[in-house]
């Protein structure tokens, strides 16, 4: 679908009982756009087109970081005017319990999509139960050189190479403690670019130290592939000594701070059955409060010969769900309900964000599938999680 926009199109001269001048409406009204907005904003609940629905061509004409910045600018702007239910409703509440936190929803946003916290409030009013922001760093930090996000929508995925481009840890406690939000806010951490892998744990302690009071709950991201050297990480010795340090630091802080804020790890789906193995061990041994599964992949089996499938970068979307929720359900199976589990990769409907929670999660998360179903797809998870639960197998 693409927006015709030829000079030569008839413009309608009346709407309602007023009178349209002839530069009211510029470009976008020879689209045809403004007469389909008007034509949403009257029509019943149940008929209303989403406004997503007619962005998205637009969207996709653009190159995938302009993209990405122009919507997160657009559900900034529909918050402020109040036209956000344009975008999504908010789904009536599901309450559900993780890491001893109560969540609205067990639906969440995946880290990534503000990295800065500068929208949180906009996300929030879209209905998410959750909101997990970053990856930040110690430092304010490019990222890697673009282009370095590219969609296929053939197959409902996106790459990206983006590198943790972030303006830096202390910008976004600055941006998340402006927020009005107060539901449940997790924050994403990692390392900068340039820190050795002997360092990292210092630059995560900087980041935990900082992030803590404004965090509902903590993300370690040891996973990213964006960033040379940081999934090696992972690797059983090198995580056990990393993440005791953490854990360490995290029980100070809660003694600090007078409340205890849990830590998540979040890990890849690259990972062999020993790896796994051995990622569980860690995790139990240490008394992690939780697992996120799973970033994006680095396989291209589901995009070959795609124009875009040789670009470097994670992949996420559609063709990573199946190995994504598969780790899933192996880290469900060997942690064996002592340590929660948050499904992500590759949720485009309500039916998949059920998969993950029968695969162990008990709470999911969404991001590119926000880029290709749109804010209505919150809602149509959380409705069938609602009936899941109502109706279990």
């Amino acid at each position: 679908m693409v927006f015709s926009c030829s000079p030569n199109r008839p413009r309608p001269t009346e709407r309602g009982s007023g009178n349209y001048r002839r530069n009211e409406y510029p470009l976008p009204h020879a689209c045809g756009f403004w007469r389909r907005f008007h034509g949403t904003m009257r029509a019943p609940r149940r008929r209303r087109v989403r406004m997503y629905q007619l962005a998205r061509p637009l969207l996709f004409c653009l190159d995938a970081e302009k993209a990405h910045d122009l919507g997160l600018k657009a559900m900034e702007l529909a918050y402020r005017t109040g036209t956000n239910p344009l975008l999504a409703s908010r789904p009536a509440p599901l309450p559900t319990a993780f890491c001893g936190i109560t969540l609205p929803n067990p639906v969440g946003l995946a880290a990534g999509l503000d990295k800065n916290a500068a929208h949180v409030d906009a996300l929030a009013a879209l209905g998410f139960g959750f909101v997990e922001v970053g990856t930040t760093t110690p430092r304010p930090q490019p990222g890697n050189p673009k282009p370095r996000l590219f969609r296929l929508p053939e197959h409902e995925a996106i790459i990206n190479r983006l590198g943790f481009n972030n303006g830096g840890v202390d910008a976004l406690v600055k941006n998340a403690e402006a927020a009005r939000f107060s539901g449940v806010l997790g924050i994403n951490i990692g390392k900068n670019k340039d820190t050795p892998n002997d360092c990292a744990v210092d630059d995560y302690i900087f980041c935990l130290e900082r992030v803590y009071a404004r965090a509902s709950y903590v993300t370690v991201n040891i996973s990213s592939p964006n960033t040379q050297g940081l999934r090696d990480l992972q690797e059983e010795e090198t995580l056990k000594r990393f993440i005791s340090t953490l854990r360490e630091r995290q029980e100070q802080l809660a003694a600090q701070h007078g409340e205890r804020k849990p830590m998540l790890l979040k890990i890849a789906p690259d990972l062999g059955e020993s790896e796994l193995d051995a990622i569980a061990d860690v995790l139990l041994a240490t008394r992690t409060d939780g697992l996120i599964c799973t970033n994006t992949t680095i396989a291209r089996d589901g995009v070959a010969g795609h124009a875009h499938a040789n670009e470097t970068g994670g992949l996420s979307g559609r063709p990573a769900f199946a190995r994504s929720t598969a780790v899933l359900r192996g880290m469900a199976q060997r942690l064996n309900g002592r340590v929660p589990l948050i499904g992500v990769g590759g949720i485009l409907d309500g039916t998949d964000a059920v998969a993950k929670t029968d695969a162990g999660a008990t709470a999911v998360q969404i991001y590119s599938g926000m880029i290709y179903s749109g804010p209505a797809l919150i809602g149509a998870c959380v409705d069938a999680l609602r009936a899941r639960v109502a109706t279990p197998a």
